[in-house]
């Protein structure tokens, strides 16, 4: 079973998109090329909301993925909207398992709300070979629900544990944190010239959109609550009468971008 069995739908309908000035940043961050389209490297990319929000910057797009599931809505959602001319290919992999065509390397590599999941130096070492000579590697991501920002998020996360345990899940596990910052992480790796770009971002959510959410992530996949989902449901619906009359709840997050690149050895 898959951490994120049973979300797919959620996720892709209720995950927050990539705001036009993190992809914008990462636009700004990729170099160019002369000798045809521009190449990215989405690992970990779940239902495609990165390449979704690339599509028309980079014209040959790989987008990578070990759930079958993700991948085919990726699928549904991104190639209608493929530009003319443009490549997409939508491989089932590990990040730590894929190859790219013989001779393709990318000027950008993604990797977003996902480098927690990943044997962290092996894929930065095996991305030198997969990523242009000027190209960059950015790892990215806004702060999950499970790390409370605002008095209705705490509450939320509380019924979650009253239900769950104490310790975050992942699935049927709980989740290995990864207390070094990524940023030392990757200036061990090829790829130790990093910088860090914030970009705020405002949300407003409601109910019915917080329960979606949840669902759509390995700590409160909807198959984590067995026969108690419409209890748990009711409690999060309750808890959250307290914080608004009219069903809105502001969010202030931010995204942070780190952007490595070849530097020194």
């Amino acid at each position: 079973m898959s951490l994120f069995t049973g979300t797919t739908s959620y996720y892709r309908q209720f995950r927050p998109g990539i705001p036009e000035d993190v992809a914008a940043a990462l636009d700004r961050a990729a170099s160019t090329r002369t000798d045809g389209p521009r190449r990215l490297l989405d690992l970990g990319t779940g239902t495609g909301l990165v390449a979704e929000a690339l599509l028309d910057r980079f014209g040959d797009i790989i987008a990578v993925d070990n759930d079958a599931d993700m991948l085919a809505a990726a699928e549904s959602a991104l190639r209608p909207q493929l530009p003319e001319g443009s490549s997409l290919s939508l491989v089932q992999s590990t990040a730590e398992d894929f190859t790219p065509p013989a001779g393709w390397q990318a000027e950008l590599v993604t990797i977003c709300r996902a480098f927690h999941w990943l044997d962290q130096a092996a894929v930065l070492t095996l991305l030198d070979e997969q990523v242009a000579p000027d190209g960059v590697v950015a790892i990215f991501g806004d702060n999950s629900f499970w790390v409370a920002g605002s008095p209705w998020k705490e509450a939320v996360r509380d019924v979650v544990k009253s239900f769950l345990g104490e310790e975050r899940r992942a699935g049927a596990g709980t989740f290995q944190h990864h207390n070094r910052p990524y940023s030392e992480i990757m200036e061990e790796s090829p790829f130790n010239e990093v910088e860090e770009v914030r970009v705020p971002v405002h949300r407003t959510w409601t109910a019915e959109s917080i329960l979606g959410y949840l669902y759509s992530t390995s700590f409160a996949a909807p198959h984590l609550f067995g026969d108690r989902l419409k209890e748990f449901e009711a409690a999060v619906k309750n808890r959250l009468t307290d914080f608004s009359a009219s069903d809105i709840f502001p969010e202030e997050n931010e995204f942070l971008i780190r952007l490595g690149r070849r530097g020194r050895k």
